[in-house]
């Protein structure tokens, strides 16, 4: 860090500080509670347990300390929430775009499309606020869907029952649009206490060798300030038929390379969990009209990301710019907002992968139903998509299309 800031490459001091923050968090949880405590939590040994625990209480300890000590008092970030602060920061978000989503695309480019993608479903969210609630302002209905207490949860375990039920609907219906559907168990928990400000969600794929069951950590700080919108939408991404459904195929594929089960690509993997928040609607599975809102509203989040993700990196938008757009035209809270911004901000391009992985899946399926026609199968076209693993956006093209021809043959 101290070469970085010799060459002139710095983080945003945002990001510092809430690293700072986060790593001080980390100090004053318990040994036992703590992430790196996992391997003596493991152990039956008695004498590496002790071992261990010193060494987590003295060196490891020791280090997080200099190193939070370091961000504090010696390394200062610059102040622009973007990587074009450092030098050559526009090619550096060009190749961090392509890595993130496999595909190149010009950083205005890019903006336009979260534009017109915006505009569309702020189309599709005025309709259900004309038909559902009887209001024609969607900017106020998301507002009221932010602070009302009618949409937001009472408690943690009433956010943790929500996304439960949800997760049980799509495990339920997922074999009727799928035919490849390993049985791998999903747990779902809160964040630990020192994560809990991070905001969000997060899956983690099963251990292969089924030791280790997948689980859905669920963002439940203040849960009374969390609108139910979106929750839905988001189990569905992460549990059926969205990442837990994606990764258990791939681990189950032995006979892919371990590049393709254990990694994945964020342009499809992620463009794969967006797109399946719309094909739960198609499945019949958001439980209310809010919900529904919810769902694009989370589309909208993604488009969102589109426009201040190079609006941020390349096109001189501060953090406040940012938040502003993103609470102008999505339901999520000023909490998560400003976790998500920061996120942006911390990993250029990778925000954008989403949208673009999901429409280009939208895309290679209205294509093969166009050539198919009768003969397109919804159940296979999901099998041939996610039977490889973690490929790139055009190696999924490729595979649709062989697909196309093998069934054109027969």
């Amino acid at each position: 860090m101290r070469r970085g800031q010799d060459l002139g490459y710095t983080a945003g001091q945002n990001n510092v500080v809430r690293v700072i923050e986060q790593v001080t968090a980390l100090l004053e949880t318990p040994a036992e509670d703590s992430p790196l405590y996992s391997p003596a939590a493991r152990s039956t040994d008695a004498d590496f347990i002790a071992a261990y625990k010193a060494i987590l209480q003295s060196d490891m300890r020791d280090a997080m300390l200099a190193y939070r000590d370091f961000l504090a008092n010696d390394y200062q970030g610059h102040d622009s929430p973007g990587v074009s602060a450092n030098p050559d920061g526009a090619a550096c978000y060009a190749a961090s775009v392509r890595y993130w989503s496999s595909i190149s695309m010009d950083a205005e480019d890019i903006h336009r499309k979260g534009l017109s993608e915006m505009a569309r479903i702020q189309g599709a969210m005025l309709d259900i606020a004309k038909t559902s609630f009887g209001i024609d302002d969607v900017p106020a209905l998301l507002e009221e869907l932010r602070t009302n207490p009618q949409y937001t949860f009472s408690d943690e375990q009433a956010m943790l029952d929500y996304v439960n039920a949800a997760i049980a609907r799509g495990k339920a219906a997922v074999g009727d649009w799928f035919g490849n559907v390993p049985d791998v168990e999903l747990l779902v928990t809160p964040f630990p206490a020192y994560e809990k400000n991070s905001g969000g969600g997060w899956f983690s794929s099963a251990a292969a060798d089924g030791s280790r069951p997948a689980t859905y950590l669920v963002g439940t700080y203040n849960p009374t300030s969390i609108s139910k919108a979106g929750q839905e939408s988001t189990a569905f991404h992460e549990s059926y038929p969205g990442h837990h459904l994606q990764s258990a195929v791939a681990l189950a594929n032995q006979s892919a390379h371990p590049i393709l089960r254990y990694m994945f690509v964020s342009g499809s993997a992620e463009g794969w969990a967006l797109y399946t928040e719309k094909l739960a609607d198609e499945m019949g599975l958001y439980s209310s009209e809010v919900a529904r809102l919810g769902m694009l509203s989370n589309e909208a989040y993604r488009a969102a990301r589109l426009v201040v993700d190079p609006g941020m990196h390349v096109m001189g938008w501060s953090r406040d710019d940012a938040i502003k757009y993103m609470l102008d035209h999505t339901a999520e809270s000023p909490i998560s907002i400003n976790s998500e911004v920061d996120r942006y901000s911390a990993v250029p391009g990778q925000a954008t992968s989403y949208l673009i992985g999901s429409l280009e899946i939208q895309r290679l399926r209205q294509h093969a139903e166009d050539v198919l026609g009768e003969r397109f199968d919804i159940r296979e076209f999901h099998d041939r998509l996610l039977e490889h693993g973690g490929v790139t956006l055009p190696m999924l093209g490729a595979n649709i299309e062989s697909w196309i021809r093998h069934v054109q043959g027969n």
